[in-house]
């Protein structure tokens, strides 16, 4: 009986030790061909939006925190990596999405959406184990696109670190008329604030330059 129980005993953890290996090497392998926190922080961002948060106009601002950890340095270990901006913004530009209803909208249409264009400006750094928060805010739309601006603003003393602009290009839906469904008759057109319509001017003489390029 002893030693049946001894053979039982060693047959069960030589199973669970196999187990563990094949779970151990496959959470190795997403993590290598895949970015498995990025999927999560999304699928985070966008249920926690979808059932604890209340709902917004896509003329709102959203607001999302955030806390700059090792993760996020560059090689100094001092502060934030730029790359790191342009990835947080990401997660920003998802909340706003579900809060404001555009992203079921978009979905519901057979539309998606897409980046088409990004601009940021670092005006100072965010330093480790600081705490922040991106507000996103919808500053212009025309029947192809919503152009977005985004800053990011750190808690302490409340002071704008970087700002950036976005363009969305809304496929196989017509902005104008996706907005005055969530709008209502609160709908009106927008004014293009200047900033945003010289970084525009200069999208058109790079695009431009590209053509001509081509072209020879």
């Amino acid at each position: 009986m002893g030693f049946f129980l001894f053979d039982f005993v060693t047959e069960y953890f030589n199973i669970l030790a196999g187990l563990s290996f094949l779970l151990v090497s496959g959470v190795a392998l997403l993590y290598i061909f895949w970015d498995v926190n990025y999927f999560i922080r999304v699928a985070f961002v966008m249920g926690y939006s979808k059932l604890f948060l209340p709902k917004k106009k896509p003329t709102d601002e959203a607001v999302i925190y955030g806390y700059c950890t090792t993760q996020d340095v560059d090689i100094f270990l001092r502060h934030m990596n730029n790359a790191r901006y342009i990835r947080e913004l990401d997660f920003a530009r998802f909340q706003y999405y579900e809060r404001s209803g555009l992203f079921k909208s978009i979905v519901e249409r057979d539309g998606t959406a897409l980046q088409g264009a990004s601009n940021i400006r670092y005006r100072r750094t965010i330093p480790i184990f600081t705490a922040y928060k991106i507000i996103t805010k919808l500053v212009y739309w025309d029947e192809k696109a919503m152009y977005l601006e985004q800053q990011f603003i750190t808690l302490n003393d409340n002071f704008v670190r970087a700002i950036a602009l976005s363009k969305q290009n809304i496929v196989g839906v017509n902005v104008c008329d996706l907005l005055k469904s969530l709008l209502g008759d609160e709908y009106k057109d927008p004014e293009k604030p200047a900033e945003l319509d010289h970084w525009l001017e200069s999208i058109e003489i790079s695009s431009a330059k590209l053509r001509e390029k081509k072209d020879d």
